[in-house]
């Protein structure tokens, strides 16, 4: 961090009120925000989806929408008032001096123009700038952000690049004027672990060479520790805390704060010793807020007719530079007191094998022209050789990048799709070739998947105790309506949510109340083996660690298999009992979790871990950042499919990576790895974490 001590704000909110007004009210979104940020520095907002973080950017941008208005306090940039800036100077300002880089790529770029053409727009609106220096200044950005062949990328179009790659060329974009203040709402949510990596080490690179201070908003701890020197903790329209990252990680002083953190998979946490605590209650709607601390009603140190009598202001924490706190109490609580014990768990049992697969390959065929059907057929080796065993009681998860195969193998065990070769037994039945329509039912009904994304599972026009009922229907649950709607209420309650929401729409729950409906169907027919396909990654980091330990009571309740599908290598170290990692449709490495999170790592794995943020400070890793995106399965590299990205290559004598696909090995004790390295070189292998010496 610079020494930043005197030096004029870059970008400095002062009280800052915003609502939105419907016909029937006044909707406060964001009250009494204050926030500042100095030349070259980099301030995290973090919190909870409906907290104001991204209102608060976009009032800094002036882009509120028509319902949208601020009603009170200033927003100052270089000393100039945005709030009472005209039209004109706004969009002198917009794009040039201040630029925002929002979550989706896709929605910034123009899908009928060339990307060299729209990175030229930037200089030669806002600077004049003639067309051929524009294009150079274009060609050494997409050098700056580390795209290969600049040229090539320059005359492409938006939807012949990967989704990095288009994050990218945003971020590119918005450097091409460099501007004083970049604003980056939540940019890699989309995106891949390992592509997030190298996103988060150019942002600040980028950031230091250009000298462009940033507004970084995100709901992941650990990226914010990773590219920010400073973090403010939004809850419910206010800043709670704010101050240096080493100040507010290590010395937090706010019940919100703490909160977070306990309900992160932070190193040292595994589901049966320490499990996650969810922050209790609900976030409040914003014309539902209670007096006082809005935090109170969800708060572990919550006094009667103190903290809920009166407004209560940021208050600076002695000691600490610039660190700030809204919390009556924070003085009189001891911060360095254990979490409350929650009840441990026994290990759960793990049984007799229910599912294995032998040697899968799922090919599709498609034409060489897809978009005219003519042509040459290619061949999509979307999987290759699986093999694998799943057992009762036991959460296996399967982990690697899009494009690895993942999905196209839960598609497959569902009978959404049919395996080429190989076999799928579960339990007792081959359903290998078997299409979900002409599975029975039993089989249909033990076997379950839970979605990603709990808002596209439900459908909407029907109450959500009619869509589980719905379920027992199908799975011949009950042999009356009395009966299956106990049944029905029965789930509910397996899932922890009240009964009255039976009668409710879908619209009315909330993400983390829709993704426990979604379970509950899933369990309607008493599931055996449930496929979890990114259950949580939609979902807030409080609503994630409710939703988890969810999962985990019905598995120790019902003894059920999970299969969980995810790219967050924090959450499968917490729950999983195994892991599968997958790379363009092999499996790579298998093991128990703590083999495959130690050393010898396959080097797929090992960048794998690199790339995973960690909110925590105590925590070293090294970083190795994977060049390049996954080859195409459809025309995939010759020998090892990892190595056209492996950094140990060199090691292996003559060609042999880049000749032979490498046998899969057992490296004692059932751990398996898929790699050439000999075994000397696999044993001197050095951790990627390691806690700091206090």
């Amino acid at each position: 961090m610079s020494d930043t001590a005197g030096t004029e704000p870059i970008l400095e909110i002062t009280n800052l009120s915003i609502s939105f007004f419907t016909r029937l009210r006044e909707i406060p979104a964001v009250m009494d925000f204050s926030c500042t940020v100095l030349p070259g520095e980099a301030m995290g907002l973090v919190g909870e989806s409906g907290c104001g973080k991204s209102t608060g950017a976009l009032a800094v941008m002036r882009d509120l929408g028509v319902n949208g208005h601020i009603v009170g306090g200033s927003i100052r940039f270089k000393g100039r008032d945005l709030t009472n800036m005209g039209d004109a100077d706004l969009r002198k300002l917009r794009g040039s001096e201040i630029a925002m880089i929002y979550q989706e790529p896709m929605a910034s770029l123009n899908p009928a123009m060339k990307v060299g053409q729209q990175m030229m727009e930037v200089p030669i609106i806002h600077q004049d700038m003639p067309k051929t220096e524009a294009r150079a200044l274009a060609r050494q950005l997409v050098a700056d952000v580390r795209l290969p062949d600049p040229d090539r990328i320059l005359d492409a179009y938006p939807h012949q690049l990967s989704g990095g790659q288009q994050q990218r060329i945003v971020i590119a974009m918005a450097l091409m004027s460099k501007p004083a203040l970049l604003i980056l709402d939540e940019p890699t949510t989309a995106l891949d672990v390992t592509v997030e990596a190298g996103i988060v080490e150019l942002v600040r690179e980028l950031g230091q060479k250009y000298g462009t201070s940033m507004l970084f908003i995100s709901h992941n701890l650990g990226l914010v520790r990773e590219v920010c020197d400073r973090i403010t903790v939004m809850y419910s329209g206010e800043a709670v805390e704010t101050g240096a990252i080493n100040d507010v990680f290590n010395r937090m002083r706010h019940p919100y704060t703490q909160a977070l953190f306990r309900a992160i998979p932070l190193p040292g946490a595994n589901k049966n010793d320490r499990p996650l605590r969810a922050i209790p209650g609900n976030f409040p709607l914003p014309h539902e807020r209670p007096p006082g601390c809005n935090f109170g009603p969800r708060c572990d140190y919550f006094v009667e007719g103190r903290c809920n009598a009166t407004d209560i202001a940021m208050a600076p924490v002695s000691g600490d530079s610039r660190h700030d706190s809204r919390c009556l109490r924070f003085n009189e609580i001891d911060w360095a007191a254990p979490p409350p014990i929650e009840a441990k768990h026994d290990r759960g049992e793990i049984g007799e094998v229910v599912l294995r697969m032998d040697d899968v390959r799922k090919y599709y065929q498609v034409a060489a022209s897809s978009l005219f059907s003519g042509g040459d057929t290619k061949v999509v080796k979307a999987n290759e050789t699986l093999s694998f065993d799943a057992r009762e009681g036991e959460t296996l998860a399967i982990v690697g990048e899009s494009g690895c195969g993942k999905s196209t193998f839960a598609k497959v065990l569902m009978g959404l799709e049919t395996a080429t070769s190989g076999k799928i037994m579960l339990f007792d039945e081959n359903v290998q070739s078997t299409p979900i329509e002409h599975r029975n039912t039993d089989t249909v009904s033990s076997l379950q998947m839970v979605f990603q994304n709990p808002f596209d599972t439900l459908n909407p026009s029907m109450s959500v105790g009619r869509q589980i009922i719905r379920a027992l229907e199908i799975f011949r649950v009950g042999s009356s309506d009395s009966e299956r709607r106990q049944r029905m209420l029965e789930l509910l309650d397996l899932v922890k949510l009240p009964r009255e929401f039976a009668d409710r729409m879908p619209r009315q729950l909330s993400g983390g109340q829709k993704q426990r409906v979604g379970i509950a169907r899933a369990f309607a027919g008493n599931a055996k083996v449930v496929v979890a396909d990114e259950p949580v990654s939609a979902l807030d980091v409080s609503v994630q660690a409710a939703v988890t330990e969810l999962l985990m009571d019905i598995q120790r309740k019902n003894g059920t298999t999970l299969l969980f599908i995810s790219h967050d290598l924090s959450i499968v170290r917490y729950l999983s009992d195994r892991v599968m990692v997958m790379y363009l449709g092999h499996v790579v490495e298998l093991g128990t979790t703590d083999q495959v999170f130690n050393p010898p790592y396959h080097p797929y794995t090992e960048a794998l871990l690199s790339a995973v943020p960690v909110a925590d400070t105590r925590v070293e890793k090294e970083r190795i950042v994977l060049e390049g995106d996954i080859p195409s399965a459809m025309n995939p590299p010759p020998g090892c499919p990892f190595q056209t990205r492996c950094r140990w290559k060199s090691k292996v004598p003559g060609n042999l990576c880049e000749i032979e696909v490498p046998p899969m090995r057992d490296l004692g004790d059932g751990h398996q790895a898929k790699c050439h390295l000999s075994d000397m070189i696999l044993a001197d292998m050095k951790p990627v974490f390691r806690i700091a010496a206090e």
